[in-house]
């Protein structure tokens, strides 16, 4: 009895671990290198925010349900100037999950404008993973992804 208990448990703690974020997975709606002055800015990605896996996961401040792949990848290639922007524009109340190419977890819920997200990164070369979640999960809503220099929504 003791065996079939301890088994169960350790069944559990891997299916758990197994719905984290996969900053690995190949991104739901897409991926694109960027360099320093890219044009147009900003570069727009339309998608549908939300999933079933706790954000909080990601780190304290991190909030809403996102998916276990990012939603989007932006390989920024090169140091720019300025600093990157990226927002979320929804009609739903989204949240913000960045995992920058230093590892750092970056999460926002109300910073832009009309209580979307934003969040203003150094201009660090590399990989950033993009999720967008919102506050219910399983219950997907439409939404804008910005990555921008000059501007934000």
């Amino acid at each position: 009895m003791r065996l079939l208990i301890a088994a169960t448990a350790c069944a559990l703690a891997i299916a758990g671990g197994a719905a984290a974020q996969d900053y690995n997975a190949d991104p739901n709606y897409g991926d694109i290198t960027l360099s320093p002055g890219f044009t147009p800015d900003p570069h727009l990605v339309s998608l549908r925010a939300g999933g079933d896996i706790s954000a909080t996961a990601a780190g304290s401040g991190c909030s809403g349900y996102i998916t276990s792949a990012p939603d989007f990848r932006l390989v920024w290639d090169g140091k720019g100037s300025l600093n990157l922007k990226i927002s979320v524009l929804s009609k739903a109340d989204t949240t913000l999950v960045v995992n920058g190419p230093n590892g750092e977890w970056y999460c926002d819920d109300d910073t832009g404008e009309d209580n979307n997200p934003l969040i203003t990164l150094s201009s660090i070369a590399g990989r950033y993973e993009i999720w967008v979640g919102t506050y219910s999960s399983g219950d997907p809503a439409p939404a804008v992804l910005s990555v921008s220099e000059i501007a934000n929504f």
